[in-house]
C-alpha cells in the first residue's frame, strides 16, 4: 500500500508545480461531484419526497414542505464554512476536504436508507430534515480554495475564460443526475420508483464524492498550494476578522450574482416541480428536455468567458441580468403550452443562465485582497446561495400555484435589479485583476 493511500495529505507532494489546466480539472470535477449530490436530492424533492415523506398533504402542500426542507441545506450552509475554517486552520485542508466531503457523501447516501412516512411517521420527516442540514453544513466545509487559486494563477487577459470553469460543475452535474433518474423512471413502474428505485442515485454520490476528493487533494496539498497558503494568498482568515474588514464588499458581492443565482432555480427546480403537478406530460420527458437544455447551457457557460475577456466581467454581468428580467416578464408562461413551450422555456433559460452564472463565482472572488480572498469568497458565496437561491423554488411555486405563472417571475426580476443595483453601487465590482 502507497502513502497516498494511508494518508492522503501526502497526495501530490510528487507534483511540485501545477498548471492553470491542473487546477481546472481538479476544481471541474469536484464542483460536479457537489452538484450532483445538490440535484440528485433536488430532483427527488419534487418526484419522490412528497409522497414517501408527506403523503398526507395534497401533492402541491406536499411539494411545497418538501422545498421547505430543501432550503435547509442553504441556512446550515454558512455554519458550516465557521466550522471547517477553524479545521482548515488547526489541522490543514487535506483534513477539512475529507471530512466534509465524507460528511456529504455519507449524508447523502444515508437519505437512501430513510424509512418513510408510512413506515415510522413524522420522525422520518425529521431525520430527512437532519441529512439535509448535514448536507448543507458539509458543503460549507467542501470549500477548498481551488477556484480562487484558478484565478489567482490565470494568465491576465484571460480571467474571464478561468473564472467560469468553476461554474461547468453545475450542468454537468445536472445531466448525470438527470439522466439517472430519467433512467429509472422509464424502466421501472411507478411503484417500484417510489419503494426503492429512487435510492440508487444516493448510492452512486457517496462513490463519486470519494473520486472527487482525490482529484482536488492532488491539487490542495501541491507544494505550490502549500506556498500560497504559507504566504497569506489563501490563508483561511477568521470569520470574525474577515467580515471586520470585508463585510462591505462581501454584502455587494453576495447581491452582484442575485439575478444568476435566482435563474438557478427558476430553470433547474421550479419547472420540474410545475410540469409534475400540472402538466400533461410524463416526468420522464422532461428530465430528458432539462438534460439537452444543460448541455447547451454549458456552451453559454464557456461563452461567458469568451465574452467577459472581451468586455470585461462588470459588462457581462450587467448584460446577463438585463436578459434575465426580460425573460422574467414573459417566460415563465412558456411552462403552461405543454411540450414546446417547455422547451423554449429551458433552452432560453439555460443560455440566459449560463451567460449569468459563468461570471457570479469571478465576480466573487477577484473582489477581495488575497489575504481574505479565501475565507470571504466562501462567506459571499454561502450568503448569495442563501438568499438568491435557498427559497426560490418554495416561493417560485407558492406564487405560481396560487397568483398564476407570470407571478413567478417577479423572484427572478428581484434577482435582477438586486444584481444592476450592485454593480451600479460599486463600478470596480467584477472587473478582472
Amino acid at each position: 500500500m502507497t502513502a497516498a493511500a494511508i494518508d492522503p495529505t501526502t497526495l501530490g507532494h510528487d507534483r511540485p508545480h501545477v498548471s492553470p489546466d491542473d487546477i481546472a480539472t481538479g476544481v471541474v470535477i469536484g464542483r460536479t461531484s457537489e452538484f450532483f449530490d445538490f440535484f440528485v436530492y433536488a430532483i427527488a424533492s419534487v418526484l419522490v419526497f412528497p409522497k414517501v415523506f408527506f403523503p398526507y398533504l395534497s401533492p402541491l402542500d406536499g411539494t411545497l414542505a418538501s422545498f421547505a426542507v430543501f432550503s435547509l441545506a442553504f441556512v446550515a450552509r454558512p455554519f458550516g464554512s465557521i466550522a471547517f475554517m477553524w479545521l482548515d486552520r488547526e489541522h490543514g485542508r487535506g483534513v477539512k476536504l475529507t471530512v466534509a466531503l465524507f460528511m456529504l457523501g455519507g449524508a447523502t447516501a444515508g437519505i437512501a436508507f430513510l424509512p418513510g412516512y408510512a413506515d415510522i411517521g413524522r420522525q422520518a420527516i425529521w431525520l430527512l430534515a437532519l441529512l439535509r442540514l448535514a448536507q448543507g453544513f458539509a458543503l460549507g466545509g467542501a470549500w477548498d480554495g481551488l477556484a480562487s487559486l484558478l484565478a489567482l494563477n490565470a494568465p491576465e487577459n484571460r480571467r474571464g475564460w478561468y473564472a467560469m470553469i468553476p461554474q461547468l460543475g453545475a450542468p454537468l452535474g445536472l445531466i448525470v443526475a438527470s439522466l439517472m433518474f430519467a433512467y429509472f423512471t422509464s424502466t421501472l413502474s411507478a411503484d417500484d420508483f417510489i419503494d426503492w428505485g429512487w435510492r440508487f442515485p444516493f448510492f452512486v454520490a457517496l462513490a463519486i464524492n470519494v473520486v472527487a476528493l482525490f482529484a482536488r487533494l492532488r491539487i490542495v496539498v501541491t507544494a505550490e498550494f502549500e506556498t500560497l497558503f504559507a504566504s497569506r494568498d489563501l490563508q483561511p482568515a477568521r470569520v470574525r476578522e474577515t467580515w471586520a474588514s470585508q463585510w462591505k464588499p462581501i454584502l455587494i458581492g453576495a447581491f452582484a450574482p442575485l439575478a444568476s443565482f435566482a435563474m438557478f432555480h427558476m430553470v433547474t427546480v421550479f419547472p420540474l416541480s410545475w410540469v409534475n403537478l400540472y402538466a400533461a406530460g410524463t416526468s420522464t420527458r422532461f428530465l430528458l428536455i432539462e438534460t439537452l437544455s444543460a448541455t447547451i447551457g454549458t456552451g453559454a457557460i464557456i461563452a461567458s468567458g469568451v465574452m467577459a475577456d472581451r468586455v470585461g466581467r462588470r459588462t457581462t454581468l450587467g448584460v446577463s441580468a438585463v436578459l434575465i428580467a426580460v425573460f422574467s416578464g414573459f417566460a415563465v408562461v412558456l411552462l403552461g403550452h405543454d411540450f414546446g413551450g417547455e422547451l423554449a422555456y429551458m433552452v432560453i433559460g439555460f443560455v440566459v443562465l449560463g451567460l449569468a452564472f459563468g461570471q457570479s463565482s469571478g465576480a466573487v472572488a477577484s473582489n477581495f485582497p488575497t489575504r481574505y480572498r479565501y475565507t470571504a469568497s466562501a462567506m459571499t458565496s454561502d450568503l448569495a446561495w442563501l438568499v438568491g437561491a435557498g427559497f426560490a423554488p418554495f416561493i417560485a411555486l407558492w406564487l405560481s400555484a396560487n397568483y398564476g405563472l407570470m407571478t413567478g417571475g417577479t423572484y427572478l426580476l428581484s434577482g435582477a435589479v438586486a444584481t444592476l443595483a450592485a454593480l451600479w453601487y460599486n463600478r470596480e465590482l467584477g472587473m478582472a485583476r
